[in-house]
């Protein structure tokens, strides 16, 4: 019996630390942004086979699961455009050939293009390295219109200044790809 638990001690450990780990960086995004309605969101940017353990981890520290995978919401970025052409186009391919109730989000990286997201229908748009001051504009226009999210050069000193612009959510892609595992050791009793 032993023999068994040892065996399986380092595994277990793995996990729980790599979780924890995944866990406390959430945390420590959630506390900085207390007292905002800003969300924080995690991305699909998780290691093959551990999707829905690490998406359970940004839960337990407190984050929001922003999509588990493609049939729950289309997102439309720039390589998507480039084939397509448009975000009009792109945006009415996507909604005519997808389930009723799935969301439709646009990634975009200018003023112009969230004006045409939003004329277009989209559901949720995503402000993706966008500057500060084209964000502060967008949430001037958008506002209460369609939920806005910002991504990218997301890090725990920028999001409270992100978050005071008025966006809903802040996705994170380093909860599941840059965090520290906590340190965790097993000891057993006699």
């Amino acid at each position: 019996r032993s023999v068994s638990i040892l065996k399986g001690e380092r595994i277990a450990l793995n996990f729980l630390q790599r979780m924890s780990g995944i866990a406390t960086t959430t945390q420590k995004f959630v506390r900085v942004l207390q007292g905002t309605k800003t969300k924080i969101l995690d991305t699909r940017k998780t290691t093959p086979g551990l999707r829905s353990l690490e998406k359970y981890a940004v839960r337990m520290g407190g984050g929001v699961n922003h999509r588990f995978n493609l049939s729950e919401m289309v997102l439309i970025k720039d390589n998507h455009l480039r084939i397509v052409g448009s975000i009009s186009q792109a945006v009415k391919s996507a909604k005519e050939s997808i389930k009723p109730g799935v969301r439709v989000e646009v990634e975009a990286t200018s003023i112009e293009e969230v004006q045409e997201a939003v004329q277009s229908g989209a559901d949720m748009i995503m402000l993706d390295n966008m500057p500060k001051e084209a964000m502060k504009e967008v949430v001037k226009q958008v506002k209460g219109k369609v939920p806005l999210e910002v991504s990218g050069k997301v890090s725990l000193r920028r999001i409270k200044e992100i978050a005071s612009l008025g966006v809903d959510f802040i996705s994170v892609g380093s909860l599941t790809h840059s965090y520290k595992s906590v340190d965790i050791s097993i000891e057993f009793l006699r």
